[in-house]
C-alpha cells in the first residue's frame, strides 16, 4: 500500500432494540461491547483500523454528541476530526461530507467507510489491504458477508462474477434491499449472495465525483454546509440550512446502486454482525459451559442459553432459559431471546409516554465532566456534577424553579453580581430560574458538586433572585 487509508466512522442512530443500554442521548455505539469497563462499539471500530496502514479517523456524528466522541477518542489515546450533523440526513450526506473534508486535506485521500456499531472477528484488514489497488484505480468496493440465515433486516448483494486482474474482487449483479423472509431464503439457496456489511472503500475523489454526477443537488447542499460550517473546539458543525437541503438517503441508494464503479469484496474468514438486537449480542459473544453470556456482577443458577448483564449491582437469576436480562441503574429489561426484536415496540411506547429512561441514562458524559442523577422526586432532581480540572461550564436556570449548587470537594470559581467568587467545600450557590451561572475549575483536581434542581413548589431563591452565595462551615447534614 502506498497511501494510508482514512477511516470514516459513522455514529448516527439510536439502536433502539438494545434498550436500556442504548438511549437517544447515549446510543448503542457509545456503550460497552462486553459490559462495564470494556471498549465501546465505537472504540472497538477505531481500534480495529489503527496502525501504519491508516490515517487519523474522521467521525461523523450528531452535533450534540461531539463531546462524547472526543471523550471516547481520548480514552484510547487517539486523535481524529469530528464532523457534527445539525440534523440527520442518513448515511449519504454524512459520507459525502467526510469525503469532502478528506479530499481538502489530501487530494489523493482514500476513505474506508465504517458503521460504528458492528462486531467483527477475523483479519478484515487483510482483505481491505488487498482491495487497495482496485480502489486506487477508481473502484468503489462494498464488502459483503456470507449469509448464515435469511435475515430480513439486511441488504443483500448478488455476485456478478470475478473482476479480471483484481484477485478477490467481484462484479455486482444486483442490490436487494431488505427482502422478505421467503425472498431472502431463495437468494441464499441460489448461492452467490452476500449481506451488505455497510463497509466500503474508495478514493474520496471517486465518491465526490459520483455524487456530483448522480445527485448534484445533494452534492451542492453538502458542499455549502461544509463551506459555511461553524468551527468549534470539538470539531466542525455543518451549516443546518444548507445540510437540510441534502437528500435524506443512504449512500447505497444515492450512489452504489447507480454507479458502474461499484464492486464486491467478500469478507471470507471474517465473522460479522451488526448487533441490532439482544439476541445478536448473545450470538456473537463467548458463552460458558451452560451456554450463558454473563457480564458484570451476575450469579446464574440452573440457567441456560441466556444473556444476563449488570452495570452496577448484583443480579441473580434462577431457573431461566433462552432469556435476556439487562440491568441498568434506572431500568431493567427481561425478555425471551426470541422476542428481542420487540424491544423496539417497547421503546416506541416509552417515547409516546415521554419517559426519561428512553432519552438518557442516569449518568451523562459532558465536555467538561459528567452529571449523575441520583434522585428524582415530584419532578425535582438531585445530581452529582463532576467538573474536570481546568474545565468550565455554564449552569443554566431551569426556567421553572430555582436550583442550588453545593460544593462537595475541590474548589471552583463562579461569577456572581459581576465579580468572580471562589467556592469551596460546604458552600452553596443559589441560581434563579431565569439566570445562568458561569462556573470553572481552575485547579488540577476534580471539582464535585451537588446540584439540586427544583421545578416549582419551593421558595428557595425567590422570584427574580440573582445567583447568590450561601456560606457554610460544613456540608449540610442532609447531603
Amino acid at each position: 500500500m502506498t497511501h494510508p487509508i482514512t477511516p470514516v466512522v459513522l455514529c448516527g442512530g439510536m439502536g433502539s432494540r438494545l434498550w436500556p443500554m442504548s438511549r437517544v442521548e447515549q446510543p448503542k455505539q457509545f456503550q460497552p461491547t462486553l459490559g462495564k469497563g470494556s471498549l465501546t462499539y465505537f472504540q472497538a471500530t477505531l481500534q480495529r483500523h489503527r496502525g501504519p496502514d491508516f490515517a487519523q479517523p474522521i467521525v461523523v456524528t450528531n452535533a450534540g454528541q461531539a463531546a462524547l466522541v472526543h471523550r471516547q477518542l481520548d480514552e484510547i489515546q487517539l486523535q481524529g476530526r469530528v464532523i457534527g450533523e445539525p440534523v440527520g440526513r442518513n448515511t449519504g450526506p454524512a459520507v459525502l461530507a467526510a469525503a469532502l473534508c478528506a479530499q481538502r486535506d489530501d487530494p489523493e485521500a482514500m476513505i474506508l467507510v465504517l458503521p460504528s456499531d458492528h462486531m467483527i472477528k477475523g483479519d478484515i484488514n487483510r482483505i481491505i489491504r488487498a482491495m487497495h489497488r482496485a480502489a486506487e484505480d477508481g473502484r468503489i468496493i462494498s464488502f459483503g458477508v456470507h449469509p448464515t440465515y435469511p435475515e430480513t433486516g439486511y441488504g443483500y448483494i448478488t455476485d456478478g462474477g470475478p473482476v479480471p486482474d483484481y484477485p478477490g474482487l467481484h462484479q455486482v449483479a444486483q442490490f436487494v434491499e431488505k427482502p422478505g423472509h421467503d425472498h431472502a431464503q431463495r437468494l441464499i439457496q441460489a448461492g452467490g449472495v452476500f449481506w451488505a456489511s455497510g463497509i466500503s472503500l474508495m478514493r474520496a475523489e471517486t465518491l465526490i465525483e459520483e455524487f456530483r454526477r448522480l445527485d448534484p443537488f445533494t452534492h451542492a447542499a453538502v458542499l455549502g454546509a461544509l463551506d459555511a460550517a461553524e468551527l468549534r473546539t470539538l470539531g466542525i458543525i455543518l451549516d443546518e440550512a444548507s445540510f437540510r437541503q441534502a437528500a435524506n438517503e443512504p449512500t447505497e441508494r444515492q450512489v452504489f446502486e447507480r454507479t458502474p464503479a461499484i464492486a464486491l469484496a467478500p469478507l471470507h474468514g471474517v465473522q460479522w454482525d451488526d448487533v441490532g438486537a439482544w439476541n445478536a449480542v448473545y450470538q456473537v459473544s463467548d458463552r460458558d459451559g451452560d451456554g450463558n453470556v454473563l457480564h458484570g456482577d451476575v450469579i446464574a443458577m440452573n440457567t441456560r442459553n441466556s444473556l444476563v448483564q449488570s452495570e452496577t449491582r448484583l443480579v441473580a437469576v434462577i431457573g431461566m432459559q433462552d432469556t435476556v436480562v439487562i440491568d441498568t441503574p434506572d431500568a431493567v429489561l427481561v425478555t425471551r431471546r426470541s422476542n428481542s426484536q420487540d424491544v423496539k415496540q417497547l421503546v416506541d411506547r416509552l417515547k409516546a409516554s415521554q419517559r426519561r429512561e428512553v432519552r438518557t441514562h442516569m449518568t451523562r458524559e459532558m465536555p467538561w465532566g459528567r452529571i449523575e442523577t441520583v434522585s428524582t422526586d415530584m419532578g425535582n432532581d438531585m445530581r452529582i456534577m463532576t467538573v474536570q480540572k481546568k474545565a468550565s461550564l455554564q449552569v443554566n436556570g431551569t426556567g421553572l424553579g430555582p436550583s442550588l449548587l453545593t460544593v462537595l470537594s475541590g474548589e471552583g470559581r463562579c461569577l456572581i453580581d459581576g465579580r468572580e467568587v471562589t467556592v469551596r467545600r460546604g458552600q452553596t450557590v443559589a441560581i434563579d430560574p431565569d439566570e445562568a451561572l458561569p462556573l470553572s475549575n481552575p485547579t488540577d483536581s476534580d471539582l464535585k458538586l451537588v446540584h439540586l434542581v427544583f421545578r416549582g413548589g419551593t421558595d428557595i431563591g425567590g422570584p427574580g433572585c440573582e445567583p447568590m452565595l450561601v456560606a457554610s462551615d460544613r456540608l449540610p447534614e442532609a447531603i
